[in-house]
């Protein structure tokens, strides 16, 4: 097995840029590109290890973890899943299972899914600007952005890859930043590290500006325009979501959404929702917090409603100054067709202004 296979397996994602946020930027740390343009076809490699007496009556996979020590823990326990370990010839099921002292573990040093999943494929990508330097892509609801567990393949980034061959020669294909699965709209992505850098470091500036169409439940109100500033954290009674904090109690990051009334009834609202900072599930939390939570997001509250099955959340405006020309982009994505269908279905008309 390669270097660029070992380091694969031990990691749990490529580094490079990270994003948790899902509507939001984040440069993470070591930003190295990933050594993987081969691992598909490379043999796997035979690992034989003979007990020592000091490791008798041990669990295997304590064994395999003090024997093998340049992998980490979570990649041999793969392993032991994948039926890739063998005692005295035969396959291991547990890794509770006792070794005596002169046994023969064999390990077969298999590429993990992480190590394989930067891989091309053609994709029909939605391009509404590119030049040598940069593109943005109106991505659909329904694609994952990076391969994770559950979604190793037919993400954006591998269809980036199958696109561009400059996208190998940056960090995660150029992705500088995330929208959820469910959220269609705008992304920017470099074509180069020098244009990754300088998108990163306006994107920490806050000068990248970001707007959404969402559509809540209920009627808005007559304040047309409510600002939200309230930290978002982890929520305290179910870690797998996010919720508005008090940051004297629970740790979280201070947060700040403008929204603007579009059209609505007494059954929902349209509303353009502005960032002014990008925490996860940013404007999905604020809209619940506001007793609007956003049509389809079951997870905040939201119901399916007007034919619509997934969060009613589209990034339709992107604005910044080009890092490399200069040039001022302003950039626009139509509302997709589900949820203009939604729209139509409450008797509801978007006029499909933009600027503010």
């Amino acid at each position: 097995m390669s270097r660029a296979d070992r380091s694969a397996a031990q990691a749990p994602a490529p580094q490079g840029l990270v994003s948790s946020a899902a509507d939001g930027f984040f440069p993470g740390p070591g930003a190295e590109e990933a050594e993987d343009s081969e691992v598909e076809s490379a043999p796997a490699e035979l690992r034989e290890i003979s007990v020592p007496p000091g490791q008798h009556g041990l669990r295997v996979d304590k064994v395999l973890a003090e024997c093998v020590a340049e992998f980490s823990r979570s990649y041999l326990q793969q392993l032991l899943e994948q039926g890739a370990v063998s005692l005295n010839g035969r396959v291991l099921a547990k890794p509770s299972a006792k070794v005596s002292a002169g046994d023969r573990l064999v390990l077969e040093m298999r590429p993990t899914q992480q190590s394989m999943a930067f891989q091309p494929e053609d994709m029909a990508l939605d391009v509404v600007h590119e030049d040598e330097h940069l593109l943005v892509v109106n991505k659909p609801a329904g694609l994952v952005v990076h391969p994770a567990p559950g979604n190793w393949t037919g993400t954006l980034l591998n269809g980036l890859l199958g696109r561009d061959p400059l996208a190998r020669q940056v960090p995660r294909a150029g992705i500088v930043h995330r929208l959820d699965k469910d959220t269609s709209g705008l992304m920017v992505v470099a074509r180069t590290r020098a244009t990754m850098d300088a998108l990163v470091a306006m994107i920490a500036a806050r000068d990248v500006s970001r707007q959404y169409l969402a559509i809540g439940h209920r009627a808005w109100g007559p304040a047309r325009r409510r600002e939200v500033d309230a930290p978002i954290g982890r929520d305290p009674r179910n870690r797998l979501r996010m919720a508005v904090v008090d940051l004297a109690q629970h740790a979280g990051k201070s947060a700040r959404t403008d929204f603007d009334w579009l059209a609505g009834n007494d059954e929902v609202s349209l509303v353009r929702c502005t960032l002014h900072t990008g925490r996860t599930h940013q404007i999905r939390v604020h809209m619940a917090s506001l007793g609007h939570p956003l049509v389809a997001d079951a997870v905040y509250g939201g119901r399916e409603a007007g034919g619509l099955a997934r969060q009613a959340l589209h990034a339709f405006r992107l604005a910044f100054r080009h890092p490399v020309t200069g040039r001022d982009l302003v950039l626009h994505a139509p509302l997709p067709a589900d949820m203009a269908q939604a729209l139509e279905n409450w008797g509801l008309r978007y006029n499909g202004e933009v600027s503010l």
